[in-house]
């Protein structure tokens, strides 16, 4: 079971709900595995794992790549550094703030408030660049956009339009605008994983929230979106629950691992 983190078992303050957390750990003694799937990057996803006791791999950076709790890569496809740059020059033509990813460092150019934001939920550093021409590397596992939820709404038929059969392109949370090469999203990792572990698609679950979840909501076996989702998340859903601490990781339970 692929269960993506922010906005389905941590809410927007990133509280999470001890009847939650018991629901999930119904689900792993079932003997169900339970993989974290988020676009958080990896030193970000790491402590809430850690918290929900959960012990297989990681799915980060929007599917990008594949981890285990160590550190160690099993998949990565990051975005070439030449479509990188066209995406960070579309957004500082638009004075935009973006951000890349290096070595699971955080990278910003310029020293904005939407960085702190960022940093702040996603519990990472800052780590300020002249030029994220030259600090990027080869390639970055994803890029973020953060503006107000109103201009991403606006920014990303247009993005997506641009990019199409070169970038994914989809709000995580309603305030980041995220890029993946086309290579990734949650449903190609969530796919990659399957076949690693030898469990065939019909017996996949996948759990979200957000227009990043789609893909691999509707990729599953099973795919399961939490109430008030984007319409085109919860069109790709088989049902829905309800969201962090309303009792929606029961009904999950109920559903996979049968009632108490």
């Amino acid at each position: 079971m692929a269960l993506d983190l922010d906005g389905t078992i941590l809410d927007l303050k990133l509280n999470l709900d001890p009847r939650d957390v018991q629901a999930l750990h119904r689900i792993i003694s079932a003997g169900i595995s339970v993989v974290a799937c988020t676009g958080r990057p990896f030193p970000g996803t790491l402590p809430w794992v850690q918290k929900l006791g959960l012990e297989g791999p990681i799915i980060c950076y929007q599917g990008a790549q594949v981890r285990m709790l160590d550190g160690t890569t099993v998949l990565d496809h990051g975005i070439q550094h030449g479509l990188a740059m066209e995406v960070i020059r579309f957004a500082r033509a638009r004075d935009l703030h973006v951000q890349a990813y290096r070595d699971d460092r955080l990278i910003i150019e310029r020293d904005r408030p939407e960085a702190h934001e960022y940093a702040n939920h996603a519990g990472m550093e800052i780590h300020l660049v002249d030029d994220l021409e030259t600090a990027m590397g080869p390639t970055t596992p994803k890029l973020v956009i953060v503006s107000t939820a109103q201009t991403l709404e606006a920014l990303q038929p247009e993005a997506r339009k641009k990019w199409e059969g070169k970038l994914n392109v989809a709000t995580s949370v309603p305030t980041y605008l995220e890029f993946t090469s086309v290579e990734s999203d949650k449903a190609s990792a969530l796919a990659f994983l399957c076949e690693r572990l030898g469990i065939p698609q019909d017996q996949s679950v996948a759990v979200g929230d957000g227009r990043n979840d789609a893909s691999m909501i509707a990729w599953a076996g099973l795919g399961i979106a939490v109430e008030g989702s984007p319409p085109e998340v919860i069109a790709a859903a088989d049902r829905t629950i309800p969201g962090p601490g309303h009792g929606g990781i029961k009904q999950l339970a109920d559903v996979v691992a049968g009632g108490d």
